[in-house]
């Protein structure tokens, strides 16, 4: 008797993004169990979401997963071994992942490493080689319940300045639009009946950087491309850190799952047959939190020895000290565990004045035992390096009038924190005195600014330690294109750190930086 085929079918799609590297639900930081995030977490929804839609649900993922929590660093310091990441999205059976920025940071060499390790394609349709060949696969394809399902991926442009010295020469990522409408009409052409995109680019906020000066197309460009390429169906975005459950732009459905595996979204795809083919009907979408889900024992059984290797490395000691660091308000005043980055760097890198960003502002240690871990929270991004520029007066006024517009100058809003620039993008100048006065206009909110007591102006000239990022115009910081670099040695800021308070005890190292800690 032949089978019986059904009038309808839903595909369920769901999805992950910027995972970086939070794998299980464990805190490094603290030492201690977290129960609200995690890939183990999501793979338990996965499995329920898989057994009751057999054969109906495909698992994507928007990138940026190869950096971010201490057991992607030990994914780097042992890369030889199988990657925990690519590990535990394998045992997840992801169907495809896309090429965040992130993946870029360790180098081709490494992310080429991890892609060869993956039973899933990476996908980047606007990613190219120098001979004009796509460096990446474009797009999958695949079939649930006999209707065939194309996946395209796509990655932000800014890789080009975020990484430059790692891409330069080798990959050129191009303005995902055209690229993003060219494989939609591919695999339409060759029958695709859904077709998803999968973005790590944000929806529609402000690029980080200048696209008129850079001459590189826009960072987050997901509500375009839903208005501008026809044929989609469904798209997944990140990038932003951010949560959009659901959202609908001419008639194409967008989502965005939280970052750090916080949740998975939902998109629920109903396609009816008419005829011999099937058509999309109707669809909608929703995000399933991960707190309080239990934890998948596949993914735990792949990660496990890495785990175990990361708590070993995370809980390390590397010096004391006898009183508390804090970073909890570094973005309003001057606190020591941000001189100390500023010191180190200034320091090592012989330079009259240091730039820094209080990244997080959770970071404390002490009084007592200063571990591995300490040092990630306070300097998360273990790729970058220290260089140091030559800049003039102006743009060492410029970079601080950039950095000013952190805050919203009106002070009846409910927040003095413009929410649309990141704390990693508020920075803070050590070697200089100057006073930001926010309820000035943007541009004009450094009202002084002096070295050893005397008011600087345009034509002064300033070497500045800073990292890597921040020195290619990281974040929209343009004012520096051009400054010339007086020192490369490439060394790791985070190392820097771990050495520094390998040296001694940190309370003893720096008395002057221990008298304002708390």
């Amino acid at each position: 008797m032949a089978a019986v085929l059904a009038d309808s079918v839903d595909v369920l799609i769901a999805s992950t993004t910027d995972v970086h590297g939070w794998l299980r639900g464990w805190d490094y930081f603290s030492n201690r169990p977290d129960t609200t995030r995690g890939l183990s977490r999501i793979a338990t929804i996965v499995d329920s979401l898989r057994a009751a839609n057999p054969d109906r649900v495909v698992l994507v993922d928007a990138g940026d997963d190869l950096q971010g929590a201490p057991i992607a660093s030990i994914a780097v310091r042992d890369s030889l071994r199988q990657n925990p990441i690519i590990a535990a999205m394998n045992a997840l059976n992801y169907d495809a992942g896309v090429i965040g920025n992130h993946e870029f940071n360790y180098g081709l060499s490494y992310l080429n490493r991890a892609i060869a390790q993956a039973r899933f394609p990476f996908l980047a349709a606007n990613a190219y080689a120098p001979d004009d060949s796509h460096a990446y696969a474009q797009a999958t394809t695949l079939t649930r319940s006999g209707v065939r399902v194309a996946v395209i991926g796509a990655t932000t442009p800014g890789s080009m300045i975020w990484d430059r010295d790692k891409l330069r020469g080798r990959i050129e990522i191009r303005d995902i639009v055209p690229s993003v409408r060219a494989a939609v009409g591919d695999v339409r052409a060759h029958g695709a009946q859904v077709v998803i995109v999968v973005l790590h680019s944000g929806f529609n906020e402000p690029s980080s950087y200048d696209t008129a000066a850079t001459g590189l197309p826009s960072e987050n460009v997901s509500a375009r491309v839903a208005r501008e390429v026809p044929g989609i169906d469904v798209i997944v975005f990140g990038h932003t850190h951010k949560e959009l459950p659901d959202t609908t732009i001419a008639g194409t459905l967008l989502t965005q799952p939280r970052n750090w595996a916080g949740s998975v979204s939902v998109a629920r795809v109903r396609v009816v047959r008419r005829g011999k083919d099937w058509h999309v009907s109707e669809k909608s979408a929703r995000v399933i939190r991960a707190r309080g889900h239990g934890e998948g024992a596949a993914v735990l059984t792949a990660t496990e020895d890495a785990h175990a290797r990361t708590i070993q490395y995370a809980t390390s000691p590397i010096g004391t000290t006898p009183i508390r660091w804090s970073a909890d308000s570094a973005r309003v005043k001057d606190v020591s565990i941000i001189d100390l980055v500023l010191e180190v760097e200034r320091r090592t890198a012989g330079a009259d004045l240091a730039s820094a960003a209080a990244f997080n502002l959770n970071a404390d240690f002490g009084p007592g035992a200063i571990t591995m871990a300490d040092m990630a929270e306070l300097y998360p991004y273990d790729n970058n390096v220290l260089r140091a520029v030559k800049i003039s007066g102006k743009q060492l006024r410029d970079y601080l009038e950039f950095s000013a517009k952190y805050f919203r100058a009106n002070a009846g809003d409910d927040s003095l924190i413009d929410p649309t620039v990141p704390g990693f993008n508020f920075d803070i100048v050590q070697g200089v005195d100057y006073t930001m006065d926010i309820t000035k206009p943007i541009g004009a909110r450094i009202t002084t600014l002096a070295r050893n007591g005397r008011p600087v102006v345009d034509t002064d000239t300033f070497t500045m330690a800073l990292n890597d990022y921040r020195q290619v115009g990281g974040g929209g910081y343009t004012m520096l294109r051009g400054a010339p670099v007086v020192y490369d040695q490439q060394q790791v800021i985070r190392q820097l750190l771990i050495e520094e308070g390998r040296a001694a005890s940190l309370g003893l190292l720096h008395p002057e930086l221990a008298s304002c800690a708390r």
